[in-house]
């Protein structure tokens, strides 16, 4: 279990705006091209399974903010040699929740599952309350 830390508000970035995704795929899209470039020009291995993880982690957190916080409200992604860093920001000042697992009765469940998965791919995960409301939830897929 990575470690999970909720953090005060934070200070506003000095980063020009940038529309963020509206959609998981788009999400995912950014962060193939943008580590694959980083990786490239920082001559940092990347393995595919680091990759795969770092998808599947930007698809749950942008899912999440879609379906739970109100839409995708900022987006960011960075690597260094620590790892791969994907932030998400969403209107929801509400905190994820991991769900029972499915029982006999209630295989069909549809929600619940993206939160753990980010726990389990991920190595720091941290949840920052944005000043004008909302959340920021950053998670780190280790290189290696």
């Amino acid at each position: 279990m990575p470690d999970i830390h909720r953090t005060g508000r934070s200070a506003p970035t000095d980063e020009p705006a940038r529309r963020p995704p509206c959609r998981p795929a788009d999400a995912r899209r950014t962060v193939q091209r943008v580590v694959t470039e980083r990786c490239r020009a920082r001559h940092l291995p990347l393995r595919p399974q680091v990759m795969d993880d770092a998808l599947l982690v930007t698809s749950e957190l942008a899912t999440n903010a879609i379906v739970h916080g109100g839409g995708i409200t900022g987006f960011d992604v960075d690597v260094d040699s620590g790892g791969v860093r994907v932030s998400v920001s969403d209107r929801s000042d509400e905190l994820p929740v991991a769900t029972a697992p499915a029982d006999d009765h209630t295989l069909t469940r549809r929600h619940g599952r993206g939160w753990p998965i980010v726990c389990d791919l991920a190595r720091d995960v941290r949840v920052c309350e944005l000043p004008c409301g909302g959340k920021r939830i950053t998670a780190v897929v280790p290189l290696g």
